[in-house]
Parts: structure tokens; sequence; C-alpha cells
């Protein structure tokens, strides 16, 4: 499982759905994460790599509170 913000997240849905997963993240910040690290929200979050998922840690940890 890929690990976004400390948190544990779904390896086999959307990333977009993946990220609401963390609590203080609803649809509209994870989109506007994904499109700010320039990530399609239809790729799954176990197909991600390293790279995005450090530009995804690094918008979340910079902009927002989460638990």
């Amino acid at each position: 499982m890929p690990r976004i913000a400390g948190i544990d997240v779904p390896d086999r849905k959307k990333i977009l759905f993946a990220l609401q997963y963390i609590h203080g993240i609803g649809a509209k910040f994870a989109g506007d994460i994904l499109a700010e690290a320039q990530v399609d929200p239809d790729r799954r979050a176990n197909e991600l790599g390293e790279h995005d998922l450090a530009r995804i840690n690094a918008i979340i940890d910079a902009n927002y509170l989460v638990e």
C-alpha cells in the first residue's frame, strides 16, 4: 500500500478516490492536489512511482491540515 501523508491508502483505487481516505481531504482537495502535482486522477494508487508520491506528499505537507 502506498503511504501518503503518513497514511496507508488503498492501492487498487484510483488515486483521486484513494486520497479521500485521508481525513481532511475531500473530492475537491484531492483534485486540486493531483492537478498541482501533475498526476492523472485516473491512475491507480499502485501505479504511481516514488517521484509522484513524493510530489503529492510535499503538496499535502505544505498546504493541508490532515490527521
